[in-house]
């Protein structure tokens, strides 16, 4: 039995390359729109002004059926390992919170054509890439193509803890995400059954089957490092990025373009493509003024224990990301706040697609109503700009099975 190597890991095309597959169809979008599920307890925003935004499964099922119809390309949520009471305060702040993966599964089920990615810690626990390379080439049938996988390394030093686990260093972690994502592709690549003995996983005469319909499932990485942004150009389709710069949009902005464009090199040192997308938080209204006094009124009930706790977890860790953000931030969320009218927010999006943004994953302080306004108030701009397309009718008898022939019944493997 061969034995194969890191030089010999086969790898299959990416999704992109498939002109039919739903994210080549996403990424004809001059800019990608996604919405950052509230999965969790208070969604992406430590106040305590009255809303509406609920963790449960059926508000996110509700929310994404209606970023779907308006025409929304993404939907996913965080994933996070917390104790009792979260990070507590007056709001609980994320002391419920669904798993991100297993809720988009099944969101996948319940949809036609928005893309559902599952975030997943890949270095904490039993997990082993055999287990993830079935587990997402399952969801990618039951979404057609449309289901993909944010992979993270984790960067909390409690967090490994959980699971009776010592945290790896930053940059060891990434090269452990590496060999465990480059398993996984040889596996949906299928050539035949995999040996293998490498630095983190071994496996003797593994196969994965179904393969995944569009080569294999698509792949997301957040990261704010070199280490995170080489993992990224080597396998990710998408790359989510935070601000260098803190939230304030004008200061943002002006660090955005050199950021996003090492990102996008550490692709093309590898010889590929990647987008980049970035999470404002978008607090609108009809008019600025109206925008404005809401925007105040979040900071002004900002739940400041809650925060303590966010704040001090965040400095405990080893992220790179985060680094110029103000904790009475976090009263709003978001790697960056876009406040302001209809026409505000246009521009401001036009300004972060300029920069060299492929995509937003949008964040909102009352989802369903502030989803609502962005699709009657925004969205009509967003085209008019030639930012967006506008979005085909959805067609919830449309099947959700791929339409083209699947490579994972080649001639050399008919059943």
């Amino acid at each position: 039995m061969s034995v194969r190597t890191r030089q010999t890991l086969h790898v299959p095309p990416g999704p992109q390359e498939f002109p039919d597959s739903p994210l080549s169809r996403a990424l004809r979008q001059p800019l990608l729109l996604g919405v950052f599920l509230p999965l969790q307890t208070g969604g992406w925003s430590q106040s305590t002004l009255p809303r509406g935004t609920d963790w449960t499964f059926d508000y996110n099922l509700e929310l994404t059926r209606r970023a779907e119809a308006l025409g929304f390309d993404i939907a996913f949520g965080l994933s996070q390992w917390l104790p009792k009471g979260g990070f507590g305060g007056a709001s609980r702040y994320r002391e419920n919170f669904l798993d991100p993966f297993v809720s988009a599964v099944a969101l996948s089920a319940a949809t036609r054509r928005i893309l559902l990615f599952g975030t997943v810690h890949v270095l904490y626990g039993p997990w082993h890439p055999l287990h993830l390379a079935k587990f997402l080439a399952t969801a990618d049938h039951v979404s057609g193509g449309r289901f993909g996988a944010n992979i993270v390394t984790g960067y909390a030093d409690t967090e490994p803890d959980m699971f009776g686990m010592t945290r790896l260093d930053h940059d060891l972690r990434y090269e452990a995400a590496d060999e465990f994502t480059a398993i996984c592709e040889d596996l949906w690549a299928g050539a035949d059954n995999l040996t293998y003995e490498g630095a983190h996983w071994s496996l003797r005469g593994a196969y994965v089957s179904p393969r995944p319909a569009y080569g294999r499932p698509i792949l997301v990485s957040a990261s704010g490092s070199p280490a995170g942004f080489a993992y990224g150009g080597r396998h990710s389709d998408i790359v989510f990025v935070s601000s260098p710069a803190g939230e304030e949009f004008e200061k943002a902005i002006t660090a955005l373009p050199a950021h996003v464009a090492r990102v996008k090199q550490a692709a093309r040192d590898q010889g590929r493509e990647v987008k980049v997308i970035i999470n404002p938080t978008v607090v609108s209204a009809d008019s600025r003024k109206e925008a404005q006094a809401r925007y105040q009124a979040i900071m002004d009930h900002a739940d400041l224990e809650s925060i303590a706790n966010f704040t001090g977890r965040h400095q405990a860790g080893d992220s790179r990301s985060w680094l110029e953000h103000s904790a009475r931030g976090r009263a709003v969320g978001g790697h960056l706040h876009i406040v302001g009218d209809p026409a505000d927010v246009t521009r401001q999006l036009a300004a972060l697609h300029a920069a060299g943004l492929d995509g937003v994953q949008l964040t909102f302080y009352d989802y369903l109503p502030d989803l609502e306004h962005f699709g009657r108030a925004v969205l009509p701009l967003l085209e008019q700009a030639g930012l967006r397309t506008p979005a085909e009718p959805l067609d919830l008898a449309s099947p959700r099975t791929p339409s083209h022939p699947s490579p994972y019944t080649s001639p050399q493997e008919t059943p």
